[in-house]
């Protein structure tokens, strides 16, 4: 079993920046790709950024490319995201997942753990 503990989300205004965390416990060995995603209200959860393999290969949503990085601390079992230039679309409950496969893997239903959630806020 995987534990994921989201933190850094919160109140930002348009153009600023914020970094999410996520803190992996447990069978570490077994998020071989860890994703980003994102779940605004009424809406379906949709893939941010992913990361996988020991090379740390990354993948991103056009919607967010040029403005966030996803990166990993292996050593540390956590995994950023960095988000520039927020705008105001960008808010949501983002949430953190990993997955055995070391794939790129942007569709929620192939991640086996998932943490609670973080929300982000942008203001106009």
């Amino acid at each position: 079993q995987v534990q994921l503990v989201e933190t850094g989300g919160g109140l930002v205004q348009a153009g600023g920046s914020l970094r999410l965390s996520c803190a992996a416990s447990g069978r570490t060995f077994s998020t071989n790709t860890m994703g980003w995603f994102r779940q605004a209200p009424g809406k379906e959860r949709e893939f941010v950024a992913v990361i996988w393999g020991s090379g740390g290969s990354t993948y991103y949503a056009d919607s967010v490319k040029g403005r966030f990085t996803i990166s990993r601390d292996n050593a540390k079992n956590l995994v950023y995201l960095q988000m520039n230039s927020l705008k105001p679309e960008d808010t949501a409950v983002y949430y953190c997942a990993a997955a055995r496969a070391a794939i790129a893997l942007i569709i929620p239903r192939g991640y086996d753990y998932w943490g609670q959630g973080t929300q982000v806020t942008v203001s106009s």
